[in-house]
């Protein structure tokens, strides 16, 4: 049943993309992440990591477009000093995660160079002893999903983009009834091909 609703999803793209060529482009996009995750055994500053992935836009109307993308994020996640007390781990100061990221935009453009973009963001995180391909089929079982909202200034093939996103779900899976909501600002510059 999933393996037909991507087959499904990945032929309604294409045909929308025929339908009107001169409304669909493709890019590439590269930036920062900076992430906090709430909760008392993190600590209260955001950490950088890095973003990198691929995009496209397809065009509903002249103002109102469609950018599904996928990005690989890792970020490095500060634990507060009472950390190893709460959960009973040593030394354990830094957690870096590697997400795979997939944010499903809407965005509306006032005029050609501005767009407004809000939608949901899901994320999920990498098993090392799996393929990104592997990884990525099970992101809507478990990842963490997102509200995203942010902007992007398009000169010519280059775009210039900031958005913030704020989790819904809990990230803990310690068996602690704390919950750990995670907080993202991205930063970054694309380019549409």
């Amino acid at each position: 049943m999933k393996n037909r609703l991507v087959i499904l999803a990945i032929s309604l793209l294409f045909i929308s993309a025929s339908a009107d060529a001169q409304s669909f482009h493709l890019g590439v996009k590269a930036g920062v992440d900076m992430n906090k995750i709430n909760g008392k055994a993190f600590s209260e500053n955001f950490t950088y990591g890095y973003q990198a992935g691929v995009f496209s836009e397809i065009g509903i109307s002249k103002k109102i477009s469609f950018q599904p993308e996928v990005i690989f994020s890792q970020v490095n996640v500060d634990t507060a000093s009472g950390f190893k007390e709460v959960y009973d781990f040593d030394n354990v100061s830094k957690a870096k995660l590697s997400y795979v990221k997939i944010p499903l935009l809407l965005s509306f453009k006032p005029n050609p160079f501005v767009a407004l973009q809000v939608g949901p963001q899901f994320s999920k995180l990498l098993d090392k002893n799996k393929t990104l391909v592997q990884n990525g089929s099970s992101v809507f079982k478990d990842g963490d999903f997102s509200l995203v909202a942010g902007m992007q200034l398009q000169v010519s093939k280059i775009r210039v983009y900031g958005r913030y996103a704020i989790g819904l779900d809990n990230l803990n899976d310690t068996g602690s009834p704390e919950k750990w909501k995670s907080q993202n600002v991205q930063l970054g510059l694309g380019f549409t091909l």
